[in-house]
C-alpha cells in the first residue's frame, strides 16, 4: 500500500486502534492530514472512532477498521475454499476432512522445519517463523513482553473464511506452533473467530 489513506488501514490493522497523534507520527504527516484521510475513510465505512480515556482531561479517539475494512485485505480465494471445504465434509465425512488437514498440517510442519532448522536459539525462530507466515499472508511480527515471554502476532488471516467453515485448520495451526517452537510453551491469546482482530499467541520459554 502506497496512499496516506492505504498506509492508515495498514497501520490500523497490523497494530489496531490508533489516535491521529499515533498515525501522525507514525506517517511522518501533521493530524490536519490525517484527520482528513480518516473523515474519507469513516465516509466509506472502512473505519470508525471510539473514545478511550488517558488520564485527565477529555477522552481521546481511537481509530479501529470497521469490517469493511478489515475486508480490503482479501481473504484468499474464500467461497472457492469453503466449497471445496463443504464437498470433502459431504463426500467423505467429519473423518475424512479430519485426514485431510492432518495431511496438510504434516506437509506444513515438515517444510517449515526445514526453514527452521538452523535457526538457533528461540527468538531466531520466532523471527524466522514470522517472515515464513508473512510470506504467506499473515502479517506476522514477534514481539517481546518484557518478562521474559514473546508474543507472535498474526495481523491478518488469508484463510478466515476456510477457518470459520471448519476450525480444524485453527487447531492444526496451534499445534503446529507448539512442535515447531518446543519445549517452549505456546498459547493462543487472541483469536480472530472469537471476535480479536487478530490472531496472537503467547511464546514462553521453559
Amino acid at each position: 500500500m502506497s496512499s496516506p489513506a492505504e498506509a492508515i488501514l495498514l497501520r490500523l490493522k497490523t497494530h489496531g486502534p490508533a489516535t491521529h497523534a499515533e498515525l501522525a507520527a507514525h506517517l511522518g504527516v501533521s493530524r490536519q492530514a490525517v484527520r482528513l484521510q480518516t473523515e474519507r475513510l469513516a465516509a466509506r465505512g472502512l473505519v470508525a472512532t471510539g473514545t478511550v480515556r488517558s488520564g485527565v482531561g477529555r477522552p481521546g479517539a481511537r481509530w479501529s477498521l470497521t469490517a469493511e475494512g478489515h475486508a480490503q485485505f482479501p481473504d484468499t480465494h474464500a467461497q472457492l475454499t469453503v466449497e471445496l471445504i463443504e464437498a470433502v465434509r459431504e463426500e467423505f465425512g467429519v473423518p475424512g476432512l479430519e485426514r485431510l488437514i492432518q495431511r496438510r498440517e504434516a506437509a506444513t510442519a515438515a517444510a517449515y522445519g526445514d526453514a527452521l532448522a538452523n535457526a538457533e536459539g528461540l527468538e531466531a525462530r520466532l523471527e524466522r517463523l514470522a517472515e515464513i507466515r508473512t510470506r504467506e499472508g499473515y502479517m506476522a511480527r514477534w514481539d517481546a513482553t518484557g518478562d521474559g515471554a514473546f508474543v507472535l502476532s498474526e495481523n491478518h488471516c488469508p484463510i478466515c473464511a476456510a477457518a470459520a467453515a471448519c476450525q480444524g485448520f485453527c487447531r492444526a495451526e496451534l499445534q503446529l506452533f507448539q512442535t515447531l517452537l518446543a519445549p517452549a510453551r505456546v498459547e493462543r491469546i487472541d483469536h480472530v473467530l472469537q471476535g480479536a482482530r487478530r490472531c496472537a499467541y503467547l511464546v514462553t520459554p521453559p
